[in-house]
């Protein structure tokens, strides 16, 4: 099945009137709260009426970005109107978070805004969607933005694939960064360590040493092959000293399994651990859902008849 491209949501949300363009010199009256019949025209609103949203999946804005949009505003206005909606006396953000605080930083006393109706689950994917296309959101933020529609609103992957215009395989793979440690998390979030980084660390049997190889590799600047290197010698080192595990349970040291087993975690979306030793192991496919062993199925091009 073809998905949809991405954004596609969001162009839905968008009036077929042209943009509306004013400096942000230029006063005008404040607008009353929209009527129903003003529902899908470019209105001008005072900025305090507006008000950010809690599903918005971005929470990290970098103020130079944030001043450099503030002084574009302030020489050419608001060229694009935001997407809002009604809600309690406010107008509550869909999309465009950015050019909103922009605004506010310039003290603006009104913008350009588009009003639809739109329910919680609407907001949430049509925020993720704003935020993919831009390229806005970093990897934990986008995960936790997949789990939300997934916990929230009981949407299968398959579902949100779609929905956000990614593969079912991206979008688990995403998720997956969040069984890392906060403190690894937080890691990612802030660019110290990349998702391959966070891939090869998630590998690892437990998070103790999941957060001491994530240190090591921000300490020591580590590329991510330097990183599996490090991780196969962590690895033998637990075996020889005899861990408390058995040594089948261990992930395989050999820096090429380990990235074979990532290709198999992007073939089958899901959790793989590939046990290898000398010629012979096993491959472990792990699911949790009705919905994932069917996908695993189909993969498999294998029928429950």
């Amino acid at each position: 099945m073809t998905k949809p491209a991405l954004g596609r949501g969001l162009g839905a949300l968008m009036s077929s009137q042209p943009p509306l363009a004013q400096p942000a010199s230029v006063p005008t009256a404040p607008a009353p709260v929209a009527a129903p019949d003003n529902r899908g025209r470019v209105l001008r609103v005072p900025l305090n009426r507006i008000r950010a949203s809690a599903l918005q999946p971005r929470k990290q804005f970098s103020d130079e970005s944030l001043r450099e949009l503030a002084d574009s505003i302030r020489e050419q206005g608001i060229v694009q109107p935001l997407i809002v909606r009604e809600r309690d006396g406010f107008f509550e953000l869909i999309a465009g978070e950015r050019r909103w605080r922009a605004s506010q930083l310039i003290n603006l006393p009104e913008i350009p805004v588009i009003v639809r109706e739109a329910d919680d689950r609407a907001v949430l994917e049509l925020a993720l969607i704003e935020n993919l296309q831009r390229e806005n959101l970093n990897a934990i933020e986008e995960a936790l933005g997949y789990a939300q529609l997934a916990e929230q609103f009981q949407l299968t992957q398959e579902e949100i694939a779609v929905k956000v215009g990614k593969s079912r395989a991206a979008v688990a793979n995403a998720t997956r960064l969040l069984k890392l440690p906060t403190a690894v998390q937080l890691f990612v979030r802030d660019g110290q360590i990349s998702v391959g980084h966070a891939k090869v660390i998630l590998g690892l049997p437990d998070e103790s040493i999941q957060r001491i190889a994530a240190e090591r590799v921000v300490k020591e600047g580590l590329n991510v092959r330097q990183t599996e290197g490090m991780i196969a010698k962590l690895q033998t080192r637990r075996t020889k000293a005899g861990a408390s595990k058995p040594a089948a349970a261990i992930v395989p040291v050999n820096a090429n399994i380990t990235r074979l087993e990532d290709k198999l975690r992007e073939k089958f979306g899901t959790k793989v651990h590939l046990k290898y030793a000398q010629g012979k192991g096993a491959v472990e496919i792990s699911f949790f859902s009705d919905d994932e062993l069917q996908r695993v199925l189909e993969v498999l091009e294998v029928t429950a008849d």
